[in-house]
């Protein structure tokens, strides 16, 4: 750390723990974001294509999409921008491949939103403005984060590493894999993500990307798989 880094605050910290905790109610460990299809259909059945999977979705998919919109997220409420929060907001439900991962961005969205609601840590204006877009997952977090006192890639970090942990334990359930692997492959996207932010960080509104097309494959043959452990 320079001599000229300013620490964190205790609150803020615990605060975007607590935001990026698999144990917070809003759904998240009840997805695969496509892994599941793709260990049936795509062949990722063993730690290394798992890690080699999630690894392309972190940078192919997350960073250029909700990573760069939770980045404009943030200052804009902040700023009380609400006009562009709603862009933002109408870009991820434009942009969502398939209806079921449009429909966990919604779903997502309102639980935590719900959740804020009684948090008490937001304005009510503001959650009346979040209410009425209706908000994706991506905006709702970006609305969570922004009344605590850090930066913007501190925000990002815990968005990611709680997505890196939801999908690492879908991959231990789907692939299956033991916990010494799946800590393997969280170690490895925990290492890719300062990276991956920075990339999203970089990205001007027209540089933002929602192009998958193996994941939204894979995404639209989930929603029909004949035996699923993930909600679709």
């Amino acid at each position: 750390m320079s001599a000229t880094t300013q620490p964190l605050p205790a609150a803020s910290l615990l605060q975007l723990i607590w935001l990026a905790s698999p144990a917070l109610p809003v759904g998240g460990f009840s997805y695969s974001e496509g892994l599941e299809a793709a260990v049936d259909r795509a062949g990722v059945t063993t730690e290394s294509l798992a890690a080699d999977w999630l690894s392309d979705q972190l940078h192919l998919s997350l960073a250029r999409g909700d990573l760069a919109v939770i980045a404009q997220a943030i200052p804009a409420w902040r700023d009380n921008q609400l006009g562009r929060v709603k862009v933002l907001n109408d870009w991820v439900l434009q942009t969502r491949e398939t209806s079921e991962l449009r429909l966990q961005a919604e779903q997502m969205g309102r639980s935590l939103l719900e959740w804020l609601r009684n948090h008490h840590s937001v304005s009510d204006a503001h959650l009346q403005a979040c209410a009425l877009l209706p908000p994706t997952y991506p905006v709702a977090f970006a609305l969570a984060a922004s009344p605590l006192a850090a930066g913007v890639p501190d925000c990002l970090s815990a968005y990611t590493f709680g997505w890196a942990e939801n999908m690492m334990q879908a991959a231990l359930k789907s692939v299956p894999l033991g916990q010494s692997a799946g800590q393997r492959i969280l170690a490895r996207l925990a290492a890719e993500i300062p990276a991956a932010i920075a990339a999203a960080m970089a990205l001007k509104d027209h540089e933002r990307q929602a192009f998958s097309p193996m994941l939204a494959i894979l995404s639209s043959q989930h929603e029909t798989q004949y035996s699923r452990l993930f909600r679709s």
